[in-house]
């Protein structure tokens, strides 16, 4: 199967409507079918919470179910093959929106923790300085319980003990941002 993303595959196929005067070669519907198949799989691996936000009908969600109790290798690829024959007949182009808001949603998470990890590495680095841009930035933090989180960081830093610390002050770094 092909290396794109499931996104990538789903835009592929919406653009490669075939034009009425002309068949699709075998090739091209194997394509296709693969496409159908890896956008199955990523919306299998979805949470349930993500997975109901997709407009899917009620074949695709008891095929989706199915696949939790598929336990034999054959059994899944084939299961895998019913999964994009069933894609075939849903509406793509409200799939792919619903997936592509996902993605931006998991990107803008994964953009704000880094914020956060890095706020955490400048805390330990810079010192008092980095926790008053840190105060001015979020007043509602408990300050007693940031200086001590870092003093216990860098503590355990220094002996190269595990980052327990760390893994502390960077949840309520977390949870004084909102996140």
């Amino acid at each position: 199967m092909s290396q794109d993303s499931p996104r990538e595959l789903l835009e592929q196929l919406i653009q490669q409507q075939p034009d009425d005067d002309e068949r699709p070669s075998k090739s091209q519907l194997k394509r296709e079918m693969h496409a159908l198949q890896a956008l199955g799989e990523a919306i299998i691996a979805m949470t349930p919470a993500e997975r109901a936000r997709f407009p899917l009908s009620d074949d695709m969600l008891a095929a989706v179910e199915e696949t939790a109790r598929v336990r034999s290798h054959e059994g899944r690829r084939r299961h895998m093959q019913y999964v994009g024959k069933v894609m075939r007949r849903e509406d793509l182009e409200a799939i792919r929106a619903v997936y592509a808001e996902i993605e931006q949603e998991t990107l803008r998470r994964d953009h704000a923790f880094h914020r956060l990890e890095k706020w955490r590495d400048r805390l330990l680095e810079e010192g008092d300085a980095a926790v008053e841009a840190f105060i001015a930035d979020f007043p509602d933090v408990d300050r007693q319980a940031l200086r001590q989180l870092i003093r216990n960081a860098q503590r355990e830093r220094e002996r190269n003990k595990p980052p327990a610390s760390a893994r502390k002050l960077f949840r309520l770094i977390r949870d004084t941002a909102g996140l």
